[in-house]
């Protein structure tokens, strides 16, 4: 095991597309579902509403790393995302799919490959598939998904406009933290 994936989970940084614009609309979901790192909080209550781009990230993000997080979306315009549909993965989790799919596909990629140090999830989860956790594996169940798409049906999530990604630290009572933040397209 590497030195990396030995720290990285006891000093957690992660860059995420936050939507907490999304709040309002997903906390009907969020607000009753916990992670099972911390049962007693809701989903609600350790983060915002976001797409995960990278987790974790360096355990101590220096101005060089940050920077070359800069350079790597630089080249990335800032773009409207939405989230039209729901899915589920295998272990439960039940999610929101971002659109265009295939453009945060890509900077997640163009991400990943500006820090091949730091796999995604630890290596657990290698080709991350990018969502917006809306029930944890622990509390989704099939009627979760079917309230999502249903409520997607009858009225969309909102639009948001992607123009940074940001920086967020795990604080030692395991909620995150917001530490910065990085534009797109400059």
């Amino acid at each position: 095991m590497s030195e990396h994936s030995v720290d990285a989970w006891t000093a957690r940084t992660a860059i995420l597309v936050a939507v907490p614009e999304l709040a309002s609309y997903t906390d009907r979901w969020r607000s009753v579902s916990s992670s099972s790192s911390r049962p007693d909080l809701t989903l609600t209550e350790l983060i915002p509403p976001h797409v995960t781009v990278l987790v974790p990230w360096v355990s101590d993000p220096s101005p060089e790393h940050v920077q070359r997080l800069e350079d790597a979306v630089a080249s990335v315009e800032p773009f409207d995302l939405s989230f039209p549909t729901a899915g589920q993965f295998p272990n439960g989790t039940v999610w929101l799919r971002p659109e265009p799919f295939d453009q945060v596909l890509e900077l997640l990629k163009t991400v990943l490959a500006a820090f091949p140090e730091c796999p995604p999830y630890g290596g657990e989860y290698p080709d991350p598939h990018p969502h917006l956790t809306i029930a944890s594996a622990s509390s989704a169940t099939a009627a979760v998904l079917a309230e999502a798409q249903a409520a997607l049906a009858a009225e969309a999530a909102p639009t948001v406009r992607l123009d940074d990604l940001t920086i967020w630290r795990e604080g030692e009572d395991q909620v995150w933290q917001l530490v910065g933040s990085v534009p797109l397209g400059h």
